[in-house]
């Protein structure tokens, strides 16, 4: 089984670059200001805020690398800018001060001018341009580039009052409690994903590649029912999703699985099955939603509010919140309940489950059910977080999802629990000595380590060979 989760991991880091390479993101519409071109899907965006915190419109901003121009936008009514990007590098921006309102200049002498963003493969950067009025004094600028990075478990949405530092610039109290927050963010919501990976897991032995893609399935049904014509609120788009992602579920499991587990087909005949099953979900996807990002338009701008030392929009306190009271609930089902004992039982012992009366097929019917609806819902609460809805989204979060299910101990869903929060902290408390490109690297360090010392994971049990 180490062998098989292995091969999972490689698979992942493998395919999840050339999938990228193949596709690109189609024109960008709806509120993107600009179009992601299809070479490599990197970008430099922002939105812009006076100092009464409304949008800033009409204001030209250009990119640069090695002095030549590489491309330019003019912020949007909401304030938003995009700029396409030839490949990944480093760029200088400029904001074109002389487009800027009557009495509103940059925070910062000489703050029109960005030096050494670096984007990674695949990025998507936000910048922050801090805007106040003229009748306030500027401040001399800061030796750090005042962007914020926009990554996995990151949002754009930062205040304009300030702007988050490259990876590796100092530790701070407040940058480190910042982190905390932003990977219990990110490690709840890996979490809530995790869960129902890792019950199927322990209930039928199946390493269910498809699991990514309910994830996004989530995400795009609550864009879908959320927007026009609809414009249902996004909470209760959010419900519908889940009820989707776990009758889909369902009927994955009574039409494939299922038919599958009575003629005894072997487990890894199974999970290759489950490949090409993700590979075909994740492509249907692309041609239905499209290889645009788009964005819950409800929650698209937010304040940040100032907790302490910590800032945070109201939709990422609401989110991180409601995914530590769902994880609460699905370990009280599991814990408290009789289906949730009858899965537990399954997954020790099916053969001896099955002859103590249990109906095995209706437990692992159920716990397809929950997983699916879970994970829809972690879809909903990362497109929520991340600013953006897109056709690979679950995907990218698969790699993140296996770490911490096996982290935790395959099968054991407590185990998902704690390593998924695990992989969120280490993924984002990296960010204080080395750049956000390469948080999930060290995530997976974290994983190679802890199984070398504890084969298992964290609340496995050990299996005796032979």
């Amino acid at each position: 089984m180490a062998i098989l989760a292995a091969l999972v991991l490689l698979f992942l880091t493998g395919a999840g670059t050339a999938s990228a390479a193949v596709v690109g993101a189609a024109p960008a519409t709806g509120h993107h200001p600009a179009a992601l071109t299809a070479a490599g899907d990197q970008s430099l965006k922002g939105t812009l805020r006076g100092p009464d915190g409304k949008p800033v419109s009409g204001v030209k901003i250009t990119a640069e690398q090695k002095g030549q121009t590489v491309g330019s936008a003019t912020s949007n009514a909401e304030g938003q800018w995009q700029i396409p990007l030839p490949g990944p590098g480093e760029f200088n921006l400029k904001l074109d001060v002389s487009t800027l309102p009557k009495g509103v200049q940059t925070r910062d002498k000489g703050g029109e001018v960005l030096e050494a963003v670096v984007v990674a493969p695949q990025q998507q950067r936000t910048v922050i341009f801090p805007l106040i009025s003229t009748s306030q004094p500027q401040q001399a600028k800061p030796g750090a580039a005042p962007q914020s990075t926009s990554g996995p478990g990151q949002t754009g949405d930062q205040n304009q009052s300030g702007a988050t530092a490259e990876g590796g610039e100092g530790v701070s109290l407040s940058r480190v409690l910042q982190l905390v927050v932003e990977g219990l963010k990110l490690g709840a919501i890996i979490a809530i994903t995790a869960v129902g990976l890792s019950l199927i897991f322990g209930t039928t032995r199946l390493i269910n590649f498809a699991h990514g893609e309910l994830v996004t399935i989530g995400a795009v049904v609550a864009f879908w029912i959320s927007t026009d014509p609809g414009n249902v609120p996004l909470v209760l788009a959010g419900v519908a999703a889940l009820v989707v992602g776990g009758l889909l579920a369902g009927g994955l499991d009574l039409g494939l699985w299922r038919p599958m587990r009575r003629r005894g087909t072997g487990l890894i005949q199974m999970f290759i099955i489950s490949i090409g099953l993700s590979l075909f979900l994740r492509y249907l996807i692309l041609v239905l939603f499209s290889g645009r990002r788009e964005k819950y338009a409800q929650y698209a701008l937010q304040p940040a509010m100032q907790l302490g030392p910590i800032t945070i929009t109201p939709r990422d306190l609401i989110v991180t919140l409601a995914s530590f009271a769902i994880l609460v609930l699905v370990a009280v089902l599991l814990q408290r309940t009789r289906m949730g004992k009858a899965a537990r039982a399954v997954a020790d012992n099916k053969d001896l489950a099955e002859a103590s009366g249990i109906d095995v097929d209706r437990v692992i019917l159920s716990i397809w059910i929950i997983g699916g609806g879970l994970a829809a819902l972690g879809g909903v609460f990362y497109g929520v977080t991340q600013g953006a809805v897109y056709w690979d989204m679950g995907f990218n979060l698969l790699l993140l999802m296996f770490a911490g299910v096996i982290l935790g101990g395959l099968g054991s869903a407590y185990g998902a629990m704690v390593g998924s929060i695990i992989v969120g902290l280490v993924s984002q408390l990296s960010n204080l000595w080395f750049p956000p490109s390469l948080q999930n690297a060290w995530a997976l360090l974290v994983l190679i380590i802890v199984l070398l010392v504890r084969p298992q994971g964290i609340l496995g049990r050990a299996e005796r060979a032979g």
